[in-house]
């Protein structure tokens, strides 16, 4: 098989599984007990008017003309309407996954350098004092709740310590300053930076153990390995030998590294909701508290696109990073 047949393949497979996932989600939420309409319905309407509001959501429609039309909307962009706001769910979420990308992405991504880092270097050290100290204090962190290192965070850095603000991504009265200003702006200004610190430190804590653990017994898997004996007898200097061993070590914490920030998008729901910071967490939990049946499905739809597209990424990358690696029938 060559790459580009392995890459209209793995394009067709991802595509096929994000539309089953928008199918199960359509056909599950249809299957719980109630109806839509009861959330929309005012007390004191009588049955024409009912039967308007089925109407005007297309509730009065059969289940197979409901799943058309929302398999064509999502196509077109329309992710429906909210019941709580009425207001088009992709307005509502949108700024919120920018929001969650802003504090997961680089939160992810320094937690993988740090923690690759890190585990490379005790793993060069096996048995020594210093790997056993590492690997109990990122297990440790990652053995705490997440929402409750967040508490503990709060608790010393805020109501202790006065340094960081408690919540929020920027202060009441900023966010009336910024909000004729274009949207990315609030993200260069000083304060939004003092919010932004103690949610970065959870999320950098709280997942420090993956990146470390896989780099650490990586390294000392690679370590043994017979082309390194050969380095080491040519004299090479350790600083290099160590970035060599780096090099091969890091292809299982680059392989996590898209999925892990792909599942954190969507699975810090409540480190957002200790902080309150406005990202599609606190937005899921409002929904679900609310019933808002249209925002619920669409903010399951794109966590689970965001993690599929993830392992579609990795598989395509891999190759790539590893030369080692190849398509079947490539060599040919």
């Amino acid at each position: 098989m060559s790459r580009l047949s392995y890459f209209v393949r793995r394009t067709a497979i991802t595509v096929g599984l994000i539309f089953l996932v928008a199918s199960a989600l359509f056909f599950f939420f249809r299957a719980m007990p109630g109806d839509y309409s009861s959330l929309l319905i005012q007390q004191g309407m009588n049955p024409e008017q009912i039967a308007q509001l089925r109407a005007d959501w297309g509730l009065d429609e059969p289940i197979y003309v409901q799943y058309y039309e929302y398999i064509t909307n999502l196509l077109t962009g329309n992710a429906g309407q909210s019941f709580r706001f009425s207001q088009p769910v992709w307005e509502l979420v949108a700024p919120r996954i920018l929001n969650s990308f802003v504090l997961v992405a680089p939160a992810i991504t320094a937690t993988y350098i740090v923690g690759g880092l890190f585990g490379a270097y005790i793993g060069r050290r096996r048995g020594s004092p210093l790997e056993k100290s590492g690997i109990i204090s990122v297990s440790v962190f990652h053995s705490i709740p997440d929402f409750f290192l967040g508490i503990m965070l709060i608790a010393l850095f805020s109501s202790t310590l006065g340094i960081f603000p408690t919540s929020g991504m920027l202060s009441p009265a900023t966010m009336l300053q910024v909000q004729d200003q274009a949207y990315w702006q609030r993200f260069l200004l000083p304060e939004f930076w003092r919010h932004y610190t103690l949610p970065f430190m959870t999320v950098l804590l709280y997942f420090m153990q993956y990146p470390t653990l896989i780099m650490r017994n990586s390294v000392v898997e690679v370590s043994d390995q017979e082309y390194l004996h050969y380095h080491r007898l040519k004299g090479l200097p350790e600083s290099k030998l160590l970035r060599k061993i780096i090099r091969h070590a890091s292809l299982p914490v680059i392989t996590l590294y898209p999925i892990s920030l792909a599942a954190s998008i969507s699975g810090l729901v409540l480190i957002e909701v200790v902080f309150n910071w406005p990202g599609i967490g606190q937005l899921l939990v409002s929904s679900v508290l609310a019933r808002d049946f249209p925002v619920i499905q669409f903010v399951f739809l794109i966590a689970a696109t965001w993690v599929i597209i993830g392992n579609f990424l990795v598989d395509l990358l891999y190759g790539v990073l590893d030369p080692r690696v190849s398509v079947a029938g490539d060599e040919d």
